[in-house]
């Protein structure tokens, strides 16, 4: 009995014959996918492979409109290997009605230059370019608010493609933090003559501000105040914080304050002045602070020569120590001469540097040498 019934399993249990791997794929594939959708992103040269790994669920839409989407592209000037990048990286591309597109367009249009640089903003920003169609009541009165202020079309246009969250919601979100923000500025004694070119360099350095709620940019400046900062001082903060200003919170800051005036051994006056000259200070965790303190110390920089130039702390370690390497194969002893070297971007330090090893190569001119004659 035993034995009759192993038989029957065995025969039960042949081996079958699997599918290839490539095989198997493309048939899990041709039942779900959207073909149409497929044969048209293989035919713009789109990588499949990486939208089926990332965004596999596009694939898998019907109505798609990935032919209409590309030719749209095409008339705007994008070339194919754009085209291809476009939705590549952002496939949900396709599932956008083109009427819906056009209207997107449109929109655009009323901000942007022209076709060409709305292209390379589609290129950056797909996302924020195709979106839903019940955003546009709302991107349209926003667009109208931020053009109301006379902001530079190049302001808004960024503003859309880095935080096209501002723009989708109800405009009125909006003009509550552009007034808490001109209130903020005039309270502190900013003049209105410059208000406009003030509000513009904020927004473009930080479009996120304007999703912060007005109640975090007034708790900050009053943490601030009652810390001593004086109304001018507030002023000179606001600006050079921009719109990072409203990232701060009050607890944050009163770690990384407390953390850098015991680090630094300073009075509460002096450290408002190292602040001053160095806002970045209050939004850096003190993991940050700390590394970077210790990085500059082991190099045998001194706290004196760090609170003489503060924003050398604004630079990461690897930057730090890249750039203290290459001044020392050059001669120049960062543990006696100034900071200031070391500060800036990079194109800050090459030309600090070549200025450096210019004013090393040149000769100097004595002047009671005796000069040489021919003979």
């Amino acid at each position: 009995m035993l034995r009759s019934i192993a038989t029957f399993l065995c025969l039960r249990c042949q081996p079958v014959t699997a599918l290839p791997l490539n095989l198997r794929s493309r048939a899990t594939h041709s039942v779900a996918e959207n073909q149409q959708t497929v044969e048209a992103l293989y035919d713009l040269s789109v990588d499949i492979q990486k939208v089926r790994k990332l965004k596999g669920w596009v694939l898998l839409q019907s109505p798609a409109y990935t032919k209409e989407v590309a030719e749209l592209l095409k008339n705007m000037g994008a070339s194919g290997p754009i085209i291809a990048h476009i939705l590549t990286s952002h496939p949900e591309a396709v599932l956008c009605n083109p009427e819906q597109i056009y209207t997107q367009k449109e929109l655009w249009m009323s901000v942007c230059p022209n076709q060409r640089e709305l292209v390379g903003v589609i290129e950056k920003f797909p996302a924020s370019f195709f979106t839903s169609s019940s955003h546009h009541d709302n991107q349209r009165n926003n667009i109208s608010y931020f053009q109301s202020l006379n902001l530079n079309k190049r302001v808004i246009t960024k503003l859309m493609a880095s935080a096209p969250q501002s723009f989708s919601r109800p405009v009125e979100q909006n003009e509550l933090m552009v007034h808490t923000l001109q209130h903020a500025y005039q309270e502190l004694g900013g003049e209105e003559a410059n208000m406009k070119i003030w509000l513009q360099k904020l927004l473009s350095q930080n479009p996120f501000v304007l999703l912060k709620p007005p109640e975090v940019l007034r708790e900050n400046f009053l943490f601030l105040r009652d810390k001593g900062f004086s109304t001018p001082q507030l002023l000179h903060l606001l600006s050079r914080l921009k719109g990072f200003v409203a990232e701060l919170n009050p607890d944050s800051m009163r770690r990384t304050l407390l953390y850098s005036q015991d680090t630094i051994g300073c009075s509460e006056t002096e450290l408002r002045g190292i602040i001053l000259r160095c806002p970045a200070l209050l939004y850096y965790p003190e993991s940050t602070l700390a590394e970077r303190f210790e990085s500059l110390l082991s190099a045998g920089i001194s706290m004196c020569q760090i609170t003489a130039t503060p924003t050398v702390l604004e630079l990461t370690t690897q930057i730090v120590n890249y750039r203290i390497q290459r001044l020392k194969a050059r001669g120049y002893d960062i543990r006696t001469g100034s900071l200031e070297v070391l500060n800036g971007t990079k194109k800050d330090f090459e030309m600090s540097f070549g200025k450096l090893q210019l004013r090393r190569e040149r000769p100097l001119f004595n002047p009671v040498a005796p000069l040489k004659a021919d003979d």
